[in-house]
């Protein structure tokens, strides 16, 4: 039954899935060079648009590295995580002592929130974005200080730093801000964690940051490398499509990347820290996924217009819409038909996110939606 509901899947989205790419030029299928080196996941039962992953990759080139380092699975990581440390050092222009090597970005997220509040304090962030250093630095005895995103669906700034006060000990900010997919002006960011960060630490999240289609968009590590209270978390997830594999790393200045590496639990491995130097060195995979993203986005873009549905343009590989129904109601009508979407954001219970698949995934994600409306 499983073979059958993929095969049906997949002639679905041959015959009748791609009705929505009007208006999209250079859009076709992978040649088999293209599967070799990028290696798009097959369709599955249900798709799952869920968790923002890559649906590309590890690249070819990550791929045949883990494998020739299977020798090297007898031995502790960190020897192998220096070595990638001084790779990001040389890659962001810091020193290697500013580099935390993660298992993924959320452990750095989560040491990162139990470092700064164990004794007791507050982290403020906004709601809705990323929960994962607030919900683990809650079981801590942190203080969460929520702060609702603007009418813009931005981070409020004005009105985060309003309220720090002696109890502050973190401030988190996700930009692009998961699961809204918006991005503050450059400009007001800088500013804001200049300012702040004279009080308390700021903790830049960027796993989106590659997405980011202004290129001259600045990263938060350029306040790191003032000397700033600002930390910066990366990840091989995203862009990379390594998120499997759970490998990311923490950026900050020497002096609190020191305090921040005595708390790291994970780390990750071998496999993956060598992976990732592979990735560092394979500009032409990233390239593939921000291209193959925006294409997909383009897709849910035009289903979005056909359907009326307000949505905001995406700095990321997901769009976060307004549905105009029950995110739990619309969710369960959606796996019925295959696709599971993103999970609820409160108080958005009328707002759906949906990650960005392969165009397959991306156009059976259209047929279906638009069949529900």
């Amino acid at each position: 039954m499983e073979l059958s509901r993929r095969q049906w899947l997949k002639t679905t989205a041959l015959a009748g899935g791609f009705t929505l790419f009007n208006g999209l030029t250079g859009v076709q299928a992978l040649t088999a060079e293209e599967v070799r080196k990028f290696n798009p996941r097959p369709l599955s039962d249900p798709i799952r648009l869920s968790s923002n992953e890559n649906p590309y990759g590890p690249s070819q080139r990550v791929r045949n590295t883990v494998k020739n380092e299977f020798d090297e699975g007898c031995r502790y990581p960190y020897a192998y995580a220096y070595e990638l440390e001084k790779l990001l050092a040389q890659k962001h222009g810091v020193d290697p002592e500013s580099i935390i090597v993660t298992g993924g970005s959320t452990e750095g997220l989560k040491i990162a929130g139990i470092t700064f509040t164990a004794d007791g304090g507050e982290i403020i962030a906004a709601k809705p974005t990323f929960l994962a250093m607030m919900q683990y630095a809650q079981m801590w005895g942190a203080k969460i200080n929520w702060v609702p995103v603007d009418e813009n669906m931005r981070y409020d700034l004005e009105e985060i730093e309003k309220r720090i006060s002696s109890e502050t000990k973190l401030i988190f900010v996700c930009n692009p801000n998961n699961p809204t997919a918006t991005l503050l002006p450059s400009d007001t960011l800088i500013d804001f964690c200049k300012t702040v960060s004279k009080r308390t630490v700021v903790f830049s999240d960027e796993a989106y940051y590659e997405y980011i289609e202004d290129s001259n968009y600045p990263s938060m590590i350029e306040l790191v490398k003032k000397g700033e209270n600002v930390v910066v978390s990366k990840t091989f997830s995203k862009v990379y499509g390594m998120a499997g594999m759970r490998i990311g790393y923490l950026i900050a200045k020497p002096e609190l990347a020191q305090i921040l590496r005595r708390n790291v639990v994970a780390m990750s491995n071998v496999y993956a820290i060598e992976g990732a130097k592979e990735a560092l060195l394979d500009d032409e995979f990233p390239q593939f996924s921000i291209e193959k993203n925006k294409e997909a986005k383009t897709i849910i873009y035009n289903t979005l217009d056909h359907l009326e549905l307000f949505y905001i343009k995406s700095n990321t590989n997901f769009v976060f819409f307004k549905s105009g129904r029950d995110i739990n109601e619309l969710g369960a009508q959606m796996l019925e038909k295959g696709i599971r979407i993103g999970r609820a954001f409160p108080p958005f219970y009328d707002w759906c996110r949906i990650s960005t698949g392969t165009l397959e995934e991306t156009a059976l994600f259209s047929k279906s939606l638009v069949s529900l409306y």
